[in-house]
């Protein structure tokens, strides 16, 4: 092992091909339903929100799916993305441990949602779309997807959850400067909305409301508009694996392979980016690397909920997925890692989860930032709070292997950087930020407030 603490790839070497897990899980895919009928939707249903090319991505079991390039052109703009081993921080907890991580900060917009973003606003540029609109938790999407639309020439509204909105107005600034609407979620622009604050005039929303705003101003726009998602579906897992690809080869670079890979969890798709290919690893080459995915104790979907079908919104408009959920009615604490708090989790990530390829752990807020405190302080970048969950479950891998006396090869996701969570980094440092758990009554009513799906229907 030289000294080497950086490993680069050449432009030249920027993925070609997305990887779909699809063509190698062992689990089989489970339908999408429509959420008027609970039964299985159709291209055309679909059509309403989504161009058919990124339809086609969504159900599409080839194991390689191209990337245009007009795509990779804008890819270049920051990819590939470096790894970097920490070592700094590894001689701060005294480990044997080898920490690395892919850093998807390099990104203009500062996280790894520029990677669905742009081939999102591609395929909606080439099927006619004009403008979008979407949601946006803690900004990082919304500001990737505002950057992808000024670049293909597309108008944006983002649906901001409000205690976000209030909490990061940098990020407001930052869509706004890209040529974006952004508006605090709930709002009176839609009947979805209306009937939040009807209930609740101070809800500080939530992701599944802000989706049901997003998608009803696509579905209500008479084909105007349509909807992107930054994360949970199939068609975004699969724009991310570029991470992974590029991490391939970098740990090829290092001369070390990982023991674990691990990722923060909202809706999963920085976690299955850089997963995903090192699952194709263990599934086709005989690899056996461990793969975490670590999410809040306040939003607990994987480690809490329950796998069933339920709504992806909260006002029922989106279709009906199989994953780990918390309920779409579910509204979580105000916590600062604004992109972890999804009430669901991937329908691709979940059927993995239940059959035992992934693990799942779940952190607190403030052990969280204790984590990223100790990473900033060693290796010089500020960390989001959401890959901050990342950087917990690491550091407890390396003081792990610390105890045991073993070397492990740890490789996390550091998907964006911080610089717009600077309040949140205050309120910590000034002792005012607290743990949430998930309150135990919540899962005993669980159950009774998910859709009545038959069982045929689930099959």
């Amino acid at each position: 092992m030289s000294d080497q603490t950086r490993f680069d790839l050449r432009q030249s070497d920027l993925p070609r091909a997305w990887y779909n897990i699809q063509a190698d899980s062992p689990v089989a895919p489970t339908p999408v339903l429509n959420p008027q009928t609970l039964e299985p939707v159709t291209p055309d249903f679909l059509s309403v929100l989504f161009p058919m090319e990124l339809i086609q991505q969504e159900i599409s079991t080839e194991r390689y799916i191209d990337i245009p390039d007009e795509v990779r052109d804008v890819y270049k703009l920051w990819r590939p993305t470096p790894l970097m081993r920490a070592v700094r921080l590894e001689r701060a907890l005294g480990t044997p441990a080898h920490i690395y991580y892919k850093y998807e900060g390099a990104s203009p917009s500062g996280s790894h949602k520029s990677n669905t973003s742009v081939a999102q606003a591609y395929y909606n540029k080439a099927a006619g779309t004009r403008a979008l609109t979407t949601e946006t938790g803690a900004g990082q999407w919304g500001s990737a997807l505002a950057m992808a639309c000024q670049f293909f020439g597309i108008d944006l509204e983002v649906y901001m959850v409000k205690v976000s909105y209030q909490q990061k107005p940098h990020r407001r600034i930052l869509m706004e400067t890209y040529g974006a609407q952004v508006f605090a979620s709930p709002t009176d622009r839609t009947q979805a909305g209306r009937n939040i604050l009807h209930d609740d005039p101070a809800s500080p929303g939530s992701l599944g409301i802000a989706i049901s705003e997003a998608v009803e101003v696509a579905a209500s726009s008479g084909g105007a508009k349509k909807y992107s998602l930054g994360s949970v579906l199939n068609h975004v897992l699969l724009h991310q694996t570029v991470i992974g690809e590029e991490a391939l080869k970098q740990m090829d670079l290092a001369g070390e392979y990982p023991d674990v890979v691990i990722g923060c969890v909202g809706g999963g798709s920085n976690f299955s980016g850089l997963a995903f290919p090192f699952l194709r690893e263990n599934l086709r080459s005989g690899k056996h690397t461990r793969l975490v995915a670590v999410e809040p104790t306040s939003t607990p979907s994987l480690t809490r909920g329950v796998y069933a079908f339920d709504y992806g919104d909260t006002g029922r408009m989106a279709p009906i997925v199989k994953m780990y959920t918390l309920g779409h009615d579910f509204i979580p604490p105000s916590i600062h890692a604004g992109g972890l708090r999804y009430h669901g989790m991937s329908p691709l990530l979940s059927g993995l989860y239940d059959a035992g390829y992934i693990e799942a752990r779940a952190v607190r807020q403030l052990s969280v930032f204790e984590a990223a405190l100790e990473f900033v302080r060693s290796e010089g970048i500020l960390p989001a709070p959401e890959s901050a969950h990342a950087i917990r479950a690491a550091i407890d891998e390396a003081l792990e292997a610390k105890r045991t006396g073993e070397k492990r090869v740890i490789l996390f996701n550091l998907s964006g950087h911080g610089h717009f969570d600077l309040s949140a980094y205050e309120a910590y440092l000034s002792g005012k930020l607290e743990d949430y758990d998930y309150p135990a009554e919540a899962a005993k009513t669980l159950a009774s407030r998910l859709p009545q799906v038959e069982i045929g229907a689930a099959v």
